[in-house]
């Protein structure tokens, strides 16, 4: 399994302005969460894709598994450093559907409803990841389960929970929180927090 250690943690400013460590993962969300049968849980690829596609478990569990380890950093001003997630890569993304040159964005959709959108150029970046099991252990159903996108270099709203698709758009258009005065991008070092920022 390849292990992929996150360029944020080896900053020489690793924990971005107005963030305090903190030695566990906060849960934070918009819902309860929802009940999942794995044998029914689906996840989609769509959008400005040639072959859109539908994945069950079973070909997700097929996909090269990585570990990331990355520093994890919420808007609400804590941050949890070396945190362990193993799933499959972004690019795996790339050997499963033909993107087309018109996509400039992925809007991510989750089970209970909650959506956020990553540029493209960061949500194929070489530490973001698929992840379905923490710390060594599967994902628990109150963090995530089954599956949530880490993106490492943004506050941790665009690192969605219980994902089920992930549609490539022609522009970058906003999200659950971003709709709601969150900021479009949410870069940590530039304390990109809310729209007025």
């Amino acid at each position: 399994m390849r292990r992929i250690i996150s360029p944020i943690n080896l900053r020489e400013d690793r924990l971005p302005p107005g963030q305090h460590w903190t030695n566990k993962l906060h849960i934070l969300g918009i819902s309860d969460p929802p009940d999942i049968d794995l044998s029914e849980y689906r996840f989609r690829i769509f959008g400005e894709v040639e072959n859109p596609i539908t994945l069950t478990w079973d070909d997700i569990m097929e996909l090269e598994k990585v570990e990331l380890i990355a520093d994890f950093h919420c808007v609400t001003r804590w941050s949890c450093p070396d945190v362990s997630w193993i799933g499959f890569h972004v690019d795996e993304i790339k050997k499963l559907v033909k993107i087309k040159e018109t996509a400039k964005s992925v809007m991510v959709h989750s089970l209970d409803g909650y959506t956020t959108n990553v540029p493209i150029e960061y949500f194929f970046d070489e530490d973001v990841i698929f992840a379905y099991m923490l710390n060594g252990k599967p994902i628990p159903a109150d963090n995530v389960y089954p599956l949530r996108l880490i993106v490492p270099k943004l506050y941790s709203w665009k690192s969605a929970k219980f994902v089920t698709a992930i549609e490539f758009k022609d522009k970058d258009e906003p999200g659950f929180w971003e709709k709601r005065g969150y900021h479009i991008l949410g870069d940590p070092w530039k304390e990109q927090r809310y729209w007025e920022d």
